[in-house]
């Protein structure tokens, strides 16, 4: 099949949210008739401030949970696919919620455009709502559709309460919106910018009628806009009580000073570390169906005193079905730096904005020109470009001995494998949904510590995933197992937290029909840090016309898709229309979390009880750790004699012979960088050296790379 770069990959234009992304300048074309309200104070004592920068955290926090209790879906209850935001009368974040943070990422925008396209016509003004999920305004996709609240006192414009939801269907050429073979957005869910559906405290029936005709599930998003309603409802409820115990002055005071503040942190974290490029490749792979192609990702990060400066320029053009607009790469970074660089100011990340510049390259797959398919976005093209921000950041945060611990490698399910099934349920009822269970993603490892085993997303820091029990009463699915995958963290002196694999059968209806959409097999979508070892990547098997229904008529239920006889069949990335019948086993497995370290650097005891917990194979704690180990069980020892020579002979199979310690004078530091580099003075000019023996490489203005030993293996042997 023939390469499908859409056709507006090199438009050009105003960046007003229609063929270009939305970006608001400095100042805001706000209608005259609409007044901010302005006034604050900044006598304001500790306590009072600390009771009400909680509160507002709560406020924030409970919004989230009243949309899970109203919507009861499966996406808003155990994916926590949703968030809440608050923002000042002019769209400055105040706070995230801490569910899908890339949701949150791209709400000011939303809020931004709306003051500026919607003041004077209809107008905006008390009780009102308004409703989007047009990406090229600032929606993550098409499902994610955010309700935008403004919250006045005494006739004034306060501040702004919103929420993202992730919809069931809001339209498209495949159920659930998920389109893994669109050609572009005119085959996806409807597109709209935000429109006033809610007027003054009365829902717009004409409004809501043209949102649901668009749904195959017109029932279910009714719900969710409501329990979005009453979520905004509650939020604005409480911000008003606050004002009213308060004082407005006083609760705006608290808002910037919660703004203030967090920008003071931030550039005292920046104050410490180095000026200077980073960069990060990455490659995705099947833009469409039939696809067999890999497309380049690129990030570049400049930091320049007390700013920081993004841009995407070298990443592959628009292609297929696996692009995201500006927005939502903008939302993706600003996940990063909010765990990274802000997780120390409850996510407000309103004061590092101010320091912070994002440069988009026009009709590249990360932000995308419309018309170009943008559906599978959050589990595509944005989850891609969460990798290289965690990198580049963690890079940054090496250069001070103290900000390093909070480097942190990328986490699991790096690349969503995502399965999109539908068909008859158990009921007789039409159905189509998405497997959540990649939700239960890995931490990658740490600058310190190991990372954690199906410890969550890290876009998402409180997620969990469904109860198996929950799953087959909600889907014609019998699960078989669903366990953690032995081997698949990074390994590294710390290993990223292994995955999870699931196995399922249809059960209580005949067949069920699926598309799978991912990428991330043939290459690893979450590389290591600092010699750590990549994590495994994401797999699909399927098994037809198994044995499995001997195996419950045995009373017996397989643990392994190896242990079923049947014919194996290879599933694509991108494969749609896959018919699963009542013999045939589906299995998918969700990449972990990075390494971090030299894996020869693992302290060998903690190999050992890798080995004897199941987390890792006794034939990777030789090969990859270079660990000897003697018994089994309980008697599972290390050989540190054994040890420590196979860790000595790993060390000459890379060099290629011998090691030669560096026999110069040692060479004045100017600063550490990384784990193994160091800026270090010669002859009065900055070069780069080995923080380990010292050996100088090049100067500071070269590749060090370029300089270094390099070992050439082919691709099968990684």
């Amino acid at each position: 099949m023939a390469d499908r770069p859409h056709p507006s990959s090199n438009a050009s234009g105003p960046f007003d949210g229609t063929t270009l992304s939305y970006i608001p300048g400095p100042t805001l074309a706000i209608d005259p008739r609409l007044t901010l309200h302005r006034e604050w104070t900044d006598k304001i004592d500790p306590i009072t401030y600390e009771v009400i920068r909680h509160n507002l955290w709560n406020i924030n926090e409970e919004l989230g949970m009243t949309i899970q209790r109203i919507s009861g879906s499966p996406v808003a209850m155990y994916a926590f696919d949703l968030n809440s935001s608050i923002f000042t009368e002019d769209g400055e974040f105040i706070y995230y919620g801490p569910y899908q943070l890339y949701m949150s990422g791209v709400s000011d925008v939303q809020v931004k455009w709306t003051l500026e396209h919607r003041s004077k016509n209809p107008g905006i003004f008390e009780d009102d709502m308004f409703l989007s999920n047009d990406p090229w305004v600032g929606a993550a996709h098409q499902m994610d559709v955010t309700l935008l609240a403004p919250v006045f006192w005494e006739g004034k414009l306060f501040c702004w309460i919103t929420n993202v939801l992730h919809q069931y269907d809001v339209g498209g050429i495949t159920p659930g919106s998920f389109c893994p073979n669109a050609r572009d957005a005119f085959d996806e869910g409807i597109l709209i910018p935000p429109v006033k559906i809610v007027e003054r405290g009365e829902l717009r029936k004409d409004i809501e009628g043209v949102y649901l005709r668009a749904s195959r599930k017109p029932y279910l998003v009714a719900l969710d806009l409501r329990a979005q309603i009453a979520g905004n409802n509650t939020a604005k409820s409480r911000v008003l009580s606050l004002i009213r115990r308060y004082g407005a002055d006083v609760v705006k005071g608290v808002m910037r000073k919660i703004i203030d503040t967090a920008e003071q942190a931030f550039v005292q974290k920046l104050a410490k570390l180095p000026d200077g490029v980073w960069r990060e490749r990455s490659y995705v792979e099947v833009a469409y169906v039939g696809d067999r192609k890999t497309y380049q990702v690129l990030l570049n990060m400049r930091k320049v005193g007390d700013r920081l400066i993004f841009d995407n320029a070298g990443t592959a053009p628009q292609v297929g079905a696996i692009n995201t607009t500006y927005s939502g790469w903008r939302g993706s970074l600003m996940t990063a730096i909010n765990e990274l660089l802000c997780w120390d100011q409850l996510y407000a990340i309103g004061g590092a904005l101010r320091h912070i510049e994002f440069q988009p390259a026009l009709g590249a797959f990360t932000s995308a020109a419309h018309p170009a398919s943008v559906s599978t976005a959050p589990v595509q093209a944005m989850e891609i470009s969460l990798y290289p921000a965690y990198n580049t950041i963690s890079k940054l945060l090496s250069g001070d001995p103290e900000l390093k611990r909070d480097a942190m490698c990328i986490g699991g399910t790096s690349q969503f494998p995502l399965t999109v099934f539908r068909g008859i349920d158990q009921w007789g009822e039409k159905f189509g949904y998405l497997l959540l269970d990649p939700m239960v993603g890995a931490i990658g490892a740490f600058s310190f510590r190991d990372g954690i085993a199906t410890g969550g997303q890290v876009r998402s820091p409180i997620c969990r995933i469904g109860n198996v029990e929950h799953n087959e009463q909600s889907f014609p699915l019998l699960v078989l197992y669903r366990k953690e995958n032995t081997d698949s963290g990074g390994a590294g002196r710390y290993r990223g937290g292994n995955s999870a694999v699931v196995g399922f059968i249809p059960h209580g209806t005949d067949h069920i029909i699926q598309d799978t959409e991912s990428s991330g097999a043939a290459i690893p979508s979450a590389p290591g840090l600092m010699g750590g070892y990549p994590a495994n990547t994401n797999y699909y098997q399927f098994k037809r016309q198994s044995d499995i229904q001997d195996w419950l008529g045995r009373r017996q239920i397989p643990g392994d898709i190896g242990e079923v006889t049947g014919e194996d069949v290879l599933l694509q990335l991108r494969q749609v229309d896959i018919h699963q019948g009542r013999d045939d086993v589906y299995e998918v497995a969700f990449a972990a979390g990075a390494g971090y370290g030299d894996p020869i650097e693992r302290d060998p005891e903690a190999v050992r009880r890798d080995v004897y917990l199941g987390d890792i194979s006794l034939k990777a704690a030789r090969q990859i750790f270079r660990v000897e180990l003697t018994g089994e069980g309980e008697e599972l020892r290390v050989d540190a004699e054994a040890t420590s020579a196979a860790r000595r002979q790993a060390v000459v199979e890379r060099l290629g012979g011998e090691p030669r310690p560096y026999a110069g004078p040692p060479l004045p530091r100017r600063r550490h960088l990384t784990e193994y580099l160091d800026l270090v003075d010669r002859d009065g000019h900055p070069w780069l050296g080995c923080a380990r023996c010292g050996q100088p490489l090049c100067s500071a203005r070269e590749n060090y790379k370029l300089h270094c030993h390099r070992v050439d293996r082919p691709i099968q042997a990684a």
